[in-house]
């Protein structure tokens, strides 16, 4: 039974962040940093830091980008391993929460469930979940760093005969610890960066499959990369760790942006170089146009790294093979497929993809009115109108999704100190209705496609929910105040009869 309203316990915070995974832990960083004597706050709805380097248990869980730019610029990374497993990542967290004293902000098992603005006294007020029942919290301040994918479901399609497969079938989202899958034929559905990390990690070690197979209904473009930086390494002996950090970081960001630019602006040649490549890497007589041509241009989609070669080092010596075809039906020994082929199967993973949610499906009113939040537009990538007093992160589709955190959590701060500086206790954003808009992510990708209709919007100008960090830097770092904010104060001397001052602030 849940407890009647007024006995529930109200806490008062500044700042609440939400989520304690790598976009949390950076942004408590800076904030604490920026405003000691505020009162900040962490909730983490699950048991443990991470989010996703901790949840997700399948076989070599690793990083898509070079941890020199999706670690945080002000702590180096420091292993050799530029390409980095899930278990380093974690480490690497867990020492950034002990070095900044982060630990204490941290309250786990505390999940947000709805978020209420009241404007007469400038607060959100948030319900929670916790182990010891319902909590209140208010607060000022909301910073969601809720990551952008549901953590309770992954996504599987429908498939026909599911029910029939006698063995197991497994989404890697809910991967069973210290599975047993040794010595089974294993198909794994799905051509995207799961599968390409699962299937050379299921035959690298003692227990091993005795083969994999994956299943793609369309190829996609997977790229061998080495997993060790050596550059990185010379910088660092050269420069000493800090500054070898520095300048890997920035000649990082620089080298992906120029690659993602050449690919685009050349997509023949950058295919043509991709498949020589996929090529090189197999032997000579692989039916690479077979399996390793996708249907559209490099970066339409995210391309898939794999670390020295290692997935196609497992279809090399045998241990691997991939499939191009579509699922007719599940049998109880396996797939049929379209063709007229048959896979026979122990285990089934469903690399699927992921469903998408931002703001961790916590549901919001604004003095009592429901906000739908695909109804919101992205502004500077990280406050959203609709909602005062709240800032989102959203990383990058094309490098690194955590480069964002610095920038947008020092614009963040700018804010929130010249709202103190200025006694204003909200702000608001206003876009031209008429301005067209879109969803944030424009991807062909699948999970893409299935939440244009869950997330937020953006539109032009500083509404343009940028791709690049160079971009962002500029938009992010530029002039603090435009015509698109609007200030406003609840102080005590108007609060009484529930008037507000609100101003307009021209650029």
């Amino acid at each position: 039974m849940n407890a009647p309203t007024s006995q529930i316990r109200t806490e008062d915070f500044d700042i609440v962040i939400i989520g304690a995974g790598i976009a949390g832990i950076g942004a408590a960083k800076y904030i604490t940093e920026a405003f000691p004597g505020k009162r900040v706050v962490m909730l983490e709805g699950r048991a443990n830091i991470g989010g996703t380097w901790d949840l997700f248990k399948y076989p070599g869980i690793r990083s898509d980008n070079g941890l020199h730019t999706y670690g945080y610029e002000f702590k180096p990374w420091t292993d050799p391993d530029a390409i980095a497993e899930a278990p380093k990542i974690l480490n690497y967290l867990q020492e950034t929460v002990d070095e900044y004293d982060l630990g204490r902000l941290i309250r786990f098992e505390h999940a947000v469930r709805h978020a209420s603005w009241s404007s007469t006294d400038a607060r959100w007020t948030l319900d929670l979940q916790t182990p010891d029942g319902e909590k209140k919290i208010t607060t000022s301040w909301v910073f969601a760093g809720t990551g952008y994918y549901r953590y309770d479901e992954g996504y599987t399609p429908h498939f026909e005969g599911r029910e029939d497969f006698a063995g197991d079938i497994i989404h890697p989202q809910h991967w069973p610890e210290n599975y047993d899958y040794s010595g089974k034929k294993v198909v794994v559905i799905g051509s995207g960066a799961t599968a390409v990390t699962v299937i050379p990690s299921m035959l690298n070690h003692e227990g091993a499959a005795a083969h994999v197979t994956m299943l793609q209904r369309t190829p996609t473009y997977i790229v061998p990369w080495p997993k060790i930086d050596s550059t990185a390494l010379l910088f660092t002996r050269l420069l000493g760790e800090k500054r070898g950090y520095a300048l890997t970081r920035f000649t990082s960001i620089w080298a992906e942006r120029g690659q993602v630019k050449f690919i685009r602006a050349f997509p023949k040649a950058a295919r043509a170089l991709i498949r020589k490549a996929n090529a090189s890497s197999l032997p000579h007589d692989y039916p690479v146009d077979t399996h390793f041509n996708p249907p559209y241009k490099p970066w339409d989609q995210r391309l898939c790294l794999c670390p020295d070669g290692d997935f196609f080092a497992a279809l090399s010596d045998g241990g691997a093979s991939v499939v191009t075809d579509t699922i007719e039906r599940f049998t109880k020994t396996g797939i049929a497929l379209e063709s007229g082929e048959y896979l026979d199967a122990d285990v089934i993973v469903t690399a699927t993809g992921l469903n998408m949610r931002l703001l961790g499906g916590i549901e919001f009113d604004v003095d009592g009115e429901p906000v739908n939040i695909p109804d919101t537009t992205a502004y500077r990538g990280t406050l959203l109108t609709g909602l005062p007093n709240v800032s989102i992160a959203v990383g990058y589709t094309t490098s690194a999704w955590t480069l964002k955190i610095g920038i947008v959590a020092r614009y963040l701060c700018n804010l929130i100190a010249h709202m103190d500086a200025f006694g204003y206790d909200s702000v608001r954003v206003e876009a031209d209705p008429t301005m067209e808009r879109r969803p944030i992510l424009d991807l062909s990708s699948g999970y893409a496609q299935r939440a244009k209709d869950v997330i937020p919007k953006q539109g032009t100008g500083m509404f343009q929910m940028s791709m690049s960090y160079q971009q962002d830097a500029k938009i992010l770092r530029g002039p603090l105040l435009d015509d698109a904010l609007r200030f406003g104060s609840a102080r005590d001397d108007v609060r009484a009869t529930g008037a507000r001052i609100e101003e307009r602030i021209d650029a």
